[in-house]
């Protein structure tokens, strides 16, 4: 195990465990960032209806973001402790699997989810973040040939093609020149909100989403640290376990805020809230960078970072024809697209395992 490794899993300052007491402690964490994030899903849905904000506004740059904030905070701490796999591993891993969390709630949708957007606003987020996954997967097959204060220049460039996108979402986001055809019918909530939020006032609102945002930190920093230490105790490794059981615990956030919100008709926020995580777990490898000091943290990278980005690339480029195509064939209550994206997610787990 590498040094780095070592001093990053010390860093937490956490007593030692066995392999059972950190698979319980994994499982108890992962219960509370579960229910925070529902409850965080329902709170966002309301503020969006009360200040009469877009859904997949509130989902591009509220629910992603604060679902996100376990991966900020790992993220800088592994950088910080030179652990440059356990970084790249954990963030490019990520963004195949919280596509396929999207793919997942094709379940609790009614019919294909990726019927429901009225704009094209989802269209350009899944073309900008297959444009950003591209960017990074030629760095890292190139090198940095250009650094600036030991901060590699792919790094750099990453960061400055999200803000552009972001402003571009942002600007696009009230046009309507693209307009769909055969939109789903609305039809009752078969899971409704909880009824007591219409009630509540706005400024009890913003302090509960603070609150779920802060469990949703504490306890998901601690879920990456347990996930961590599973991969270790049970001899698995951090280049495999990075890409599966690190990436699912730094992507569980985003996992109950969109199944929640499926499950509320806030389809847009869903996606928004997916596709706005994955942007931002790309522009993370800028702050990570300026820490990592051993050189461009982009660099020298695994062959399972090129199969990270690779993948991504894939199922977003599914997710974006179907978003494109109106008409997409359906298996029982699933979009294709749905199921082509977790038959692409689970191929790329026997990769990642092949190349370990």
């Amino acid at each position: 195990m590498a040094l780095a490794e070592i001093r990053y899993r010390k860093a937490m300052g956490i007593p030692e465990t066995s392999l059972i007491q950190s698979l319980l402690a994994f499982l108890c964490c992962a219960a509370v960032v579960w229910i925070s994030g529902a409850r965080l899903a329902y709170l966002a849905d309301t503020l969006a209806d009360r200040f009469k904000l877009a859904k997949s506004l509130v989902g591009l740059l509220l629910l992603s973001l604060a679902t996100s904030l376990p991966e900020v905070a790992t993220t800088l701490t592994a950088a910080a402790q030179q652990a440059r796999d356990l970084v790249l591993n954990n963030l490019f891993g990520g963004i195949a699997l919280q596509t396929a969390i999207l793919a997942m709630s094709d379940f609790w949708a009614r019919g294909a989810i990726t019927n429901y957007p009225r704009k094209a606003n989802h269209a350009l987020e899944a073309t900008l973040l297959v444009l950003l996954l591209s960017v990074a997967l030629i760095i890292t097959s190139l090198g940095e040939t250009f650094v600036i204060y030991n901060v590699g220049f792919g790094s750099i460039l990453i960061v400055g093609t999200y803000a552009g996108a972001v402003w571009l979402l942002r600007r696009y986001d009230n046009e309507s020149d693209w307009v769909p055809v055969d939109l789903p019918d609305p039809e009752p909530l078969p899971f409704p909100a909880p009824s007591g939020l219409a009630e509540t006032v706005n400024a009890s609102l913003v302090w509960q989403a603070i609150v779920a945002c802060l469990a949703i930190l504490l306890f998901g920093i601690l879920l990456v640290f347990f996930a961590e230490r599973i991969a270790a105790q049970s001899g698995l490794g951090t280049g495999f376990i990075g890409v599966t059981l690190l990436a699912v615990a730094t992507s569980l956030p985003e996992l109950t805020t969109s199944i929640t919100a499926v499950r509320i008709g806030a389809y847009t926020m869903a996606i928004s809230n997916i596709f706005g995580s994955n942007l931002i777990m790309l522009v993370l490898v800028f702050p990570a960078d300026i820490l990592f000091r051993e050189g461009p943290i982009l660099q020298q990278t695994s062959q399972t970072v090129s199969l990270a980005l690779s993948f991504g690339i894939a199922v977003t480029a599914i997710y974006l024809v179907g978003l494109i195509v109106r008409r997409k064939p359906k298996i029982g209550t699933f979009g294709l697209d749905s199921i082509l994206v977790l038959i692409t997610f689970l191929a790329s787990l026997v990769a990642y395992y092949v190349v370990r």
